[in-house]
């Protein structure tokens, strides 16, 4: 019997090959069982210490998760599934890029001394510290259908245009057969805390469209310079409408309570938690 927050049988069926297995050693707990245990978590926010016995130690949960975020298990198997949808023209490559605030629970403060003995973990783990008190900013590109294709975390205070590069770089779609794994958006549309120049000029680099408005000082600006300001850049307001699909792929990601506040100390953990929700979210629409 499938309960509440654990994995259909579809699901399952996309995941289990993607799971790491291991060859020698004692019979251990299911990994469909565990994996169970996993979303479980992430759905209701609950403390590791607290799940249901059914899902076997919370001890083996948890350590099986830490290790699969530390060799990037999730990443791999949201890339597999995207492969999966790109092979037969499933994604819509008009990107939408954005982020979101989260609020860090005093929980995922209590981080151990910074940079101690993690070479895979950002000294800051994260964690930034805004009006709102100790937060973390989750920056999303997902496709014209409001599916992650790529996350990245960062400190809360961290500028939208400052991650946006290396957002769009960690957008990696395997191909079905040999090749390169896709890269390049056919269309970007972002807001305008994404309207620096120095961004535009790296999409124009790539060969990639996008539709940013214009920045009130950047018009200003340009119209004081006159003829030496240059054109304005192009702009398709009614393209920008479908920005909004975003906001609402940020919305079910955020239906995860474990996502909408951040309890997890590590950054590791926390992106591992994120992509695991933006695998889930994939596996409901293929």
């Amino acid at each position: 019997m499938i309960r509440r927050h654990e994995l259909t049988d579809q699901e399952w069926e996309l995941l289990a090959p993607l799971i790491p297995r291991a060859a020698t050693g004692r019979p251990r707990v299911s990994d469909r069982q565990v994996i169970n245990g996993m979303v479980y978590k992430i759905r209701t926010g609950i403390s590791w210490r607290d799940l249901p016995e059914r899902y076997g130690p919370w001890q083996t949960v948890y350590t099986r998760f830490r290790r699969y975020a530390l060799d990037r298990v999730f990443t791999q198997a949201l890339q597999q599934i995207q492969a999966c949808a790109d092979a037969v023209g499933d994604i819509d490559w008009l990107v939408q890029i954005d982020s979101t605030i989260v609020r860090a629970h005093q929980h995922a403060a209590a981080t151990a001394e910074k940079g101690a003995n993690r070479p895979d973990e950002p000294d800051d783990h994260a964690l930034g510290r805004s009006r709102g008190g100790l937060t973390t900013k989750i920056h999303l590109a997902c496709d014209g259908k409001g599916r992650p294709l790529a996350v990245l975390v960062t400190p809360g205070q961290r500028h939208d245009s400052i991650c946006a590069r290396p957002l769009l770089e960690r957008i990696r779609v395997p191909r079905a057969g040999r090749g390169r794994p896709r890269c390049r958006p056919d269309q970007v549309i972002a807001d305008k805390a994404y309207g620096s120049r120095g961004f535009r000029a790296y999409l124009r680099k790539r060969g990639i469209g996008h539709t940013i408005p214009e920045k009130t000082d950047q018009q200003r600006h340009r119209h004081n310079r006159g003829s030496r300001g240059g054109r304005p850049p192009a702009f398709d307001r009614q393209l920008y409408r479908q920005r909004n699909i975003v906001e609402r792929c940020f919305n079910r990601l955020k239906g995860f309570r474990g996502i909408a506040t951040r309890y997890e100390k590590t950054a590791t953990s926390y992106e591992a938690a994120v992509t695991l929700a933006s695998f889930l979210l994939w596996a409901r629409s293929v």
